[in-house]
């Protein structure tokens, strides 16, 4: 699933060519993505039909659009979702799912979704901040957090460090990927309980996760395959420079020790068993 860096990557690529352009057509090519629209296909046509785009904005994983009158059109790109900038006449990726014309010369808005876990629809009065997002915690880069009440609300969990950091309600936009090198550049066994860490190093993880993603934003983001592209369809290249993440038998760059895969809430964790042992007191 994409994560903050390949989601503020797209955000930027859409804000580069979306703003002030307005609505032409709206087509829905499959309802699912848009299943979370009250009315359906046709209400969320009417929803955006005729409006104004305004700035791109970003929570977590979740963008949105704001437009003319205060709604916004919101989006989460799921596991495949992607937003691709094609002219018309450009033939549609195959998993187009909605497309929006413009009455200029610019490019369309295409959603591409092979899975469909992802969707759209339009928010009431959600220009400034959708209502669907508002247990959406602020993220690692977000001016307004305090990451000293951060910290706090970290240590207050019983749960696994990893666990904590993958709570959306917490500190939101980590995802498996970044979580993983995170710990690993910490020094931090995924299973440490939260509430047993000093605050010190709940601060280490945090900068450590803001430190590989903002190296991942640089690189577009973590690419493993045609499911997470730019606009442009670019690929992003930090999965060239991870360091644990899917590097099951290959040495850790500190140690040389063998990364191991372990099994994690139906999903899995790397790490490195000399770097990062497993805790004396479990959760």
């Amino acid at each position: 699933m994409p994560e903050l860096p390949e989601v503020e990557v797209v955000r930027r690529g859409l804000d580069a060519v979306l703003p002030g352009r307005t609505v032409a057509t709206v087509s829905v090519l499959h309802p699912r993505t848009v299943r979370r629209q009250p009315g359906g296909s046709a209400d969320f046509v009417a929803g955006l039909s005729g409006r104004c785009l305004g700035r791109p904005a970003r929570r977590g994983k979740f963008l949105w659009l704001p437009l003319d009158g205060e709604d916004a059109l919101v989006a989460h790109l799921g596991m495949s979702g992607q937003f691709r900038l094609d002219q018309a006449a450009a033939e549609p990726q195959r998993h187009t799912r909605v497309v929006l014309g413009f009455d200029d010369d610019g490019p369309e808005l295409r959603f591409v979704d092979q899975r469909i876990f992802g969707g759209l629809w339009v928010s009431p009065q959600g220009a400034e901040t959708p209502a669907e997002l508002a247990h959406i915690a602020p993220d690692l880069f977000d001016p307004t957090l305090d990451n000293d009440q951060l910290v706090a609300r970290i240590r207050a969990r019983h749960s696994g460090i990893k666990r904590v950091l993958l709570d959306q309600g917490i500190v939101s936009g980590i995802g498996n990927i970044y979580a993983d090198e995170a710990l690993w550049r910490a020094r931090v066994h995924y299973d440490s309980p939260a509430s047993s860490l000093r605050p010190a190093r709940v601060r280490e993880v945090l900068e450590a996760a803001r430190q590989v993603m903002g190296e991942a934003l640089a690189q577009g983001g973590t690419s493993f395959d045609a499911l997470y592209v730019n606009v442009n369809g670019a690929s992003g290249y930090f999965s060239r420079s991870l360091a644990a993440y899917g590097q099951a038998g290959r040495a850790c760059p500190r140690c040389g020790r063998s990364i191991v895969r372990e099994a994690f809430a139906n999903r899995s964790s790397f790490r490195c068993p000399r770097c990062q042992p497993r805790p004396r007191v479990r959760p």
